[in-house]
């Protein structure tokens, strides 16, 4: 029978477990803050290429493009940009519908995220 005693154990101080904690509670914030602004990014992309190929929305007129977007944003609760921040182009025979704003987000204190988007019917 082997009695001898490990010279040295191994593993997790709590400090290091109390830190490493910390560090993934930070992570998860952050991630909880930006995963959303994302997501209303995507959505608006996906409005904009869903009405670059809609066949009734090739000859409408700006208004009517304007008001669908403001429609279709309406029912996915778009905030972060509205349908007078679209910008509308033609390429050729087909619509090209494009879009630029900003989110500021809020992270503890005074210290703010700033994160510039720039979703286009074209990418």
């Amino acid at each position: 029978m082997n009695t001898a005693m490990p010279s040295k154990q191994r593993g997790f101080s709590f400090s290091t477990f109390i830190f490493g904690a910390v560090i993934l509670v930070f992570a998860s914030i952050f991630g909880m803050k930006l995963i959303p602004v994302y997501m209303q990014d995507a959505q608006i992309k996906n409005i904009l290429v869903l009405l670059a190929n809609d066949p009734e929305m090739q000859n409408g007129s700006p208004r009517a493009i304007l008001q669908s977007f403001s429609n279709r944003a309406d029912i996915d609760n778009i905030t972060a940009i509205k349908a007078e921040d679209i910008e509308i182009a033609k390429d050729g025979a087909s619509l090209v519908l494009s879009a630029s704003y900003d989110v500021k987000i809020p992270l503890a204190g005074n210290v703010s995220l700033y994160l510039e988007f720039n979703p286009s019917s074209d990418q």
